[in-house]
């Protein structure tokens, strides 16, 4: 995974807006590195969820785990405190027993690419044996988006409205 932009191969990108915690910064106010995964693991799911399943659902229901093989991200800008993130994902392969989901997190106040990223996934059962995708979640993974996401993901801090 040395690609810093993944190629958007099976169609559309879902968003997910994100704002950033003062929990997620370090001592310069600086969004501390290791929470690009945690927003990348945002984004795919929503991108799931967008797709009508979740995660729980292939887990519950298909004794099917996606376990991430490998993760990649190319920091291009910092992010800090309360700007508002535009988590972008797809997916980039769509294999029988594996798929990779590309990341790219844009602020929103200027547009500026601040992260690029993928994730690679194997689909395993519980005993974490490799297995298939389990019926109809590979084709819904390649589908259009049938569910629209109201609500954002995270903990988004309300915007100021009023006076101060």
């Amino acid at each position: 995974m040395t690609s810093p932009a993944p190629e958007n191969i099976l169609g559309e990108r879902h968003e997910t807006l994100v704002r950033v915690r003062y929990a997620e910064t370090d001592k310069m106010g600086i969004v501390y590195y290791a929470n690009y995964l945690i927003w990348f693991e945002i984004g795919r799911a929503e991108f799931c969820r967008a797709r009508g399943f979740s995660y729980s659902e292939m887990e519950e229901n298909n004794d099917a785990f996606l376990v991430v093989a490998e993760s990649y991200c190319r920091y291009k800008a910092p992010a800090y405190y309360d700007d508002e993130l535009l988590i972008r994902t797809n997916i980039t392969e769509l294999r029988k027993r594996s798929l990779r989901f590309g990341y790219e997190v844009v602020r929103l106040a200027d547009g500026q690419i601040i992260a690029e990223g993928e994730t690679g996934h194997v689909v395993t059962d519980s005993k974490g044996r490799v297995r298939s995708f389990p019926e109809g979640f590979a084709q819904r993974l390649q589908s259009p988006p049938i569910v629209k996401v109201s609500q954002p993901a995270g903990d988004l801090v309300p915007t100021k409205t009023g006076p101060e």
